[in-house]
């Protein structure tokens, strides 16, 4: 059984054009006293905030824009649930432009992500990640590096060498967000925009990583930067990128 709460004080997104991104509170919060007004920030803060930016970035080109991130916040914490007037007012208190609070009993939520039609549903707990994933719901784990992501630029990393056990329909769900994803990339120019995305491939060579970004074009996917490590360790160029998330990229 699933609660929802409209945000009142942010303008809902169309339906048919949003891109519905659902993140668990428990990671844009982090759990404080219980008597501060507001809860401290979670490792998806950042995240937010980069996606906010986008978002203003597309209406300011375009105040009939349809392509937006639509940003849904879902609590499966009991505890969280008996706060949902302090999770609304942190989400006020930080400028947060969540469209609506989906509150959820812990072993509804995937049905709920599936349901609404999720395209992207993020959290900080393997288990949830990988449970949505299992539904086919395009899933991706943040960690204690996201909290250094910079707020003014979403920056996606395409993964060619992620090894995983996802459904058939989890790649699907991942073509179509990436498709979806390069069309919106394509409302920007190729500087200064608010949405950067990169290619990685740590393994093969030139060859390999030519036919991924194949791929990706095919997908209407136009890629900022390309690296191709041929075995060299990533976590130099990933210290660099500071990518808000990988998405794992399925050669065709």
């Amino acid at each position: 059984m699933v609660s929802t709460v409209l945000n009142t004080d942010v303008k809902q997104k169309d339906a048919d054009g949003a891109m519905v991104v659902a993140v668990t509170s428990r990671a844009v919060f982090e759990a404080g006293d219980d008597d501060d007004e507001v809860y401290g920030v979670g490792v998806a803060f950042t995240l937010l905030q980069a996606l906010q930016r986008v978002n203003q970035r597309l209406l300011e080109e375009n105040p009939a824009e349809s392509l937006l991130f639509d940003i849904v916040l879902i609590t499966t914490d009991s505890r969280q649930q008996q706060q949902s007037a302090r999770i609304i007012s942190s989400t006020r208190h930080y400028g947060l432009e969540v469209s609506r609070f989906w509150f959820s009993a812990e072993e509804d939520f995937t049905e709920t992500l599936v349901k609404h039609e999720v395209q992207l549903f993020v959290s900080a707990d393997r288990a949830e990640v990988l449970q949505a994933s299992q539904r086919g719901v395009l899933s991706v784990l943040l960690d204690q590096q996201t909290t250094s992501c910079p707020s003014q630029q979403l920056r996606v990393l395409f993964c060619g060498d992620s090894v995983d056990d996802d459904s058939v329909a989890t790649h699907q769900a991942a073509q179509r967000f990436s498709e979806r994803l390069g069309e919106l990339r394509g409302r920007f120019g190729v500087s200064d925009s608010p949405l950067r995305i990169v290619l990685m491939m740590s393994r093969g060579g030139r060859e390999r990583c030519g036919g991924a970004l194949q791929t990706l074009r095919s997908r209407g996917v136009s890629v900022d930067e390309a690296y191709c490590l041929a075995g060299a360790p990533r976590g130099p160029i990933l210290s660099v990128l500071r990518p808000h998330f990988l998405l794992s990229h399925t050669e065709e």
